[in-house]
């Protein structure tokens, strides 16, 4: 095991969110869940029903990227999608039962992820999204979403 000790913060940090975000993930497929998923999901869930552009969009990735997302959600009754009465081009995207079941279980899974649970959570948490409403900034464009607004997810990247 390297000297953890000696290692520059950024390194810890980057080394830490892919471990947690590897582990999640295997805890995640037992639900038939992926880390994007569950944001599409916290997000319909949050809003309702959304056009796959507009949800898109608020997670901030490609609509084609999004479309990956769905159509796995959709194959485990997660979502379902209906054509928009309003204009047949787009689909409307809505939290099924299940998918919203799946949503609470992948939340608990979050909770319990991490050892130690939230035992000086709070001072991490805000040093956390302090970096990523620094970073973010400059990397998405625009205001970064406050603390409150991140939701224990701090974005969805475009692998997911």
């Amino acid at each position: 095991m390297p000297d953890l000790q000696n290692w520059p913060t950024a390194r810890l940090l980057s080394t830490a969110a892919r471990l947690v975000e590897h582990a999640w993930n295997e805890k995640l497929a037992s639900l038939g869940l992926t880390h994007a998923g569950v944001i599409a999901l916290e997000v319909l869930d949050a809003e309702g029903a959304l056009a796959q552009a507009q949800l898109a969009a608020k997670v901030r990735v490609q609509a084609q990227t999004m479309g990956k997302t769905l159509s796995r959600l959709e194959a485990h009754g997660h979502i379902t999608r209906v054509r928009s009465q309003s204009d047949r081009r787009s689909q409307l995207v809505s939290i099924s039962d299940l998918g919203k079941q799946a949503l609470e279980s992948s939340r608990e899974l979050e909770r319990n992820l991490t050892p130690g649970g939230d035992a000086g959570a709070d001072d991490l948490r805000d040093r956390l999204a302090s970096v990523i409403r620094r970073l973010g900034t400059s990397r998405w464009g625009g205001a970064v979403p406050e603390p409150m607004e991140l939701a224990g997810n701090e974005g969805l990247s475009d692998h997911g």
